[in-house]
């Protein structure tokens, strides 16, 4: 496996290699949804995976926090090779993710949501947390204190006891970042952070995901169909179209890939 540091276009020096996707394929039934596929991902970067609808990103996606259990290749974190898991043990393993439709308990208030993050977390029993003395005690404010942080970090102090159901929808993606958060992940996931979002709730976010990645060190990968965040808020960008790779590379480079043009980006011209 490569060891070495990765020098950004803006001079910023990345890591090693966090994950490793060494030749995946994903099949449903007779359908290549992933065709033979393999990219890393660094420490500290913001990694993207872009491509038309029906490209695979979603699946590929649902690979890395073990949703999906590809067919062929190898799934590598942290140095070691990653057997077949359920995504509560990829959360465990420090991976977490937010999903393309948002899913948030409705019912329940920001805060209680974002705690919900904590849950892996959580070491004491059942029945300590139903006393509530001692060390789950001393656990529930710990997780407590970690939660209001983020909570100030994403400024949303002002809803943290509405209840997410009545919040509009820029205001619940931000909410489900900071569940992801919470869980204080080694790599988060963010399946198109951007959908539905206005140009200033995109403004906003672009700028919370940066910050992330800035003040907390959090690897990111990220779906997204807005070049222009992407361009922008990348570091490196894989592309993938019909289940297979076409690009790979740095946003420029990817930007002037002829085969990235036709696919995806639209005609060049001069």
């Amino acid at each position: 496996m490569l060891d070495q540091s990765y020098v950004t276009e803006d001079g910023r020096t990345i890591g090693n290699i966090l994950m490793d996707m060494k030749n995946i394929t994903l099949r449903f039934g007779g359908v290549e949804a992933i065709k033979d596929i393999s990219f890393d991902i660094r420490e500290g970067e913001i990694r993207a995976i872009i491509g038309p609808n029906g490209a695979g990103k979603s699946s590929m996606l649902n690979v890395i926090s073990g949703f999906y259990h590809p067919q062929d290749g190898e799934v590598w974190f942290r140095g070691q090779k990653r057997p077949p898991m359920k995504p509560y043990q990829v959360a465990r393993l420090g991976i977490a993710r937010t999903f393309q439709n948002i899913a948030l308990f409705e019912g329940m208030s920001v805060l209680n949501n974002v705690m919900t993050g904590r849950l892996t977390h959580m070491k004491s029993n059942m029945l300590s947390q139903a006393i509530w003395r001692g060390k789950a005690e001393r656990e529930e404010v710990e997780n407590r204190e970690k939660v209001e942080q983020i909570i100030d970090f994403l400024e949303i102090q002002a809803i943290r006891k509405t209840p997410v159901g009545r919040l509009p929808y820029g205001l619940k993606k931000r909410v489900e970042l900071a569940r992801a958060l919470a869980a204080e992940p080694k790599l988060l996931l963010l399946d198109e952070p951007m959908a539905g979002m206005n140009v200033e709730e995109k403004e906003d976010m672009s700028r919370f995901i940066l910050d992330v990645n800035d003040e907390f060190g959090t690897t990111i990968a990220l779906i997204e169909h807005d070049m222009g965040v992407v361009m922008d808020l990348s570091d490196r960008v894989v592309v993938m179209d019909y289940g297979r790779k076409i690009g790979d590379g740095t946003p420029d480079e990817v930007r002037g890939n002829q085969e990235v043009i036709d696919a995806y980006l639209g005609v060049a011209h001069d």
